[in-house]
């Protein structure tokens, strides 16, 4: 049973970023009656925004592509703020000096949808644990939409669910910080390691963000997070359920099985993903579904038979004996270490992309022991080698992912694996990680 959901904010609504999310919640309000303007940088001409654009125009948005953010936001009651755009965005800091509220498409979303939400958060392995939780759902036959950060927009399931859906859905620090009252009946936390300080300027202000799916959760609520992170630290009043390897972890990896209080849930080897990392998803997924209710039986075998998600560790082809693996996921140096320690070594790595204020150096020891030799794209390119350059492997500097896959290809040899696993954001040359993981599986795919 979900809980009652706060009223809207008041419109007019002015919507900055016509994106994935932006778009989809100007069309939930358009639908509801209420009065729109959307504005966005992009521009005109692009195919995928002229498609939005068309889509908007016909919902009755008002459209402003480069229009001034002062002049709009005088006109508007509520911003709502897509999750790309940063916070000092000329239109958001104009509608916060005017007092309005400024929110994002995911709180928007859920005041709108009565639907009970399980949110999932953390550094590394949100989108194959959002997956691995709808799956489990699915395999109990429990009516279930995933959506987020996954890939469809929250907004897009507004009068669409029947009340007994259950809406999982992966919820990033960018999400999250915009929020206001979201307040899911299950939070899961998954890890957290620094990422987006070119966002959020601190590894405190991006925990704080991430902890926003817990503050405002209620005592009937479920808070999922690691045996090993102060769980009272993460605020709210949910009831705590934590994972871990600890003989005080409510769902415990001890003796080669999973654990779930006194009961062994599945031995460790029957989980259908390999790898430390997805253990720890196994788990993660396992805590918040039992603790909602699901049979432990379901859950079983959802964890023995999901098949993993697209652009995580994503074998594409095997050719030759060389193996290209898109991990395109992997936005950050935490996922692209994980990458590495997935592979004894024989690697061929494609790293690079727009950075985000990282420190590269721990990526060097697992480069240095099982890279074959690195293929640097992208904005990064040289704060990586020059963290890499120590490390003795070849680097080769590609410039993008064409030229990588093209060298990286010439030079693998059988055994060995061609992995983009780039530890950086795509937006230098790619508008998601996704479109980059799909042009490498076009690469690859084409070279024949």
């Amino acid at each position: 049973m979900a809980k009652p959901r706060p009223p809207l904010p008041p419109g007019p609504f002015l919507v900055v970023g016509l994106a994935r999310s932006g778009a989809g919640i100007a069309l939930a309000l358009r639908a509801r009656g209420e009065e729109v303007i959307g504005l966005d940088a992009g521009t005109a001409g692009s195919p995928g925004l002229e498609t939005t654009l068309g889509r908007l125009r016909a919902a009755g948005v008002e459209l402003h592509l480069d229009a001034s953010g002062d002049a709009l936001a005088a006109r508007a009651r509520t911003l709502i703020k897509s999750p790309g755009v940063p916070q000092d965005a000329p239109p958001v800091v104009a509608a916060r000096d005017r007092g309005l509220p400024v929110l994002g498409e995911l709180e928007l979303a859920w005041r709108l949808i009565p639907n009970p939400f399980i949110a999932v958060t953390g550094t590394n392995g949100k989108t194959t644990t959002t997956e691995w939780i709808g799956h489990v759902h699915r395999e109990a036959a429990r009516p279930v939409a995933v959506a987020g950060n996954v890939g469809t927009a929250v907004s897009s399931l507004v009068g669409e669910l029947s009340p007994e859906v259950t809406v999982v859905c992966e919820t990033s620090s960018f999400q999250l910080e915009d929020t206001q009252w979201f307040a899911p009946e299950a939070a899961v936390l998954l890890n957290l390691t620094p990422d987006h300080l070119d966002r959020h300027g601190t590894f405190d202000a991006y925990v704080a963000a991430k902890l926003r799916a817990f503050v405002n959760q209620g005592n009937h609520d479920v808070a999922v997070a690691p045996s090993d992170i102060g769980v009272e630290d993460l605020g709210g009043c949910a009831r705590r359920v934590t994972f871990g390897t600890g003989t005080d972890a409510d769902l415990a990896d001890r003796e080669g099985y999973l654990w779930w209080g006194d009961e062994a849930l599945i031995r460790v080897a029957e989980i259908s993903l390999p790898g430390a990392h997805n253990r720890q998803n196994a788990m993660a997924t396992a805590a918040a579904c039992l603790a909602r209710g699901i049979e432990a039986g379901a859950v079983a075998d959802g964890l023995r038979s999901f098949a993993g998600v697209a652009h995580r560790l994503e074998l594409v082809a095997e050719r030759d004996g060389v193996s290209y693996v898109n991990d395109s996921k992997a936005t950050n140096v935490a996922s692209t270490i994980v990458a590495l320690q997935s592979y004894p070594g024989g690697v061929h790595l494609i790293l690079g992309g727009r950075g985000k204020q990282q420190d590269f150096s721990p990526l060097a020891p697992l480069v240095r022991e099982r890279a074959r030799a690195v293929y640097l794209i992208g904005e990064a390119a040289d704060e990586l080698a020059g963290v890499l350059e120590p490390t003795g492997v070849n680097l080769h500097r590609a410039g993008d992912l064409d030229h990588a896959v093209v060298a990286a290809s010439a030079a693998a040899r059988p055994g060995e694996t061609v992995l983009l696993s780039p530890a950086c954001a795509s937006f230098d040359q790619f508008p998601d990680f996704e479109a980059r993981g799909e042009h490498f599986r076009s690469l690859v795919q084409s070279a024949r």
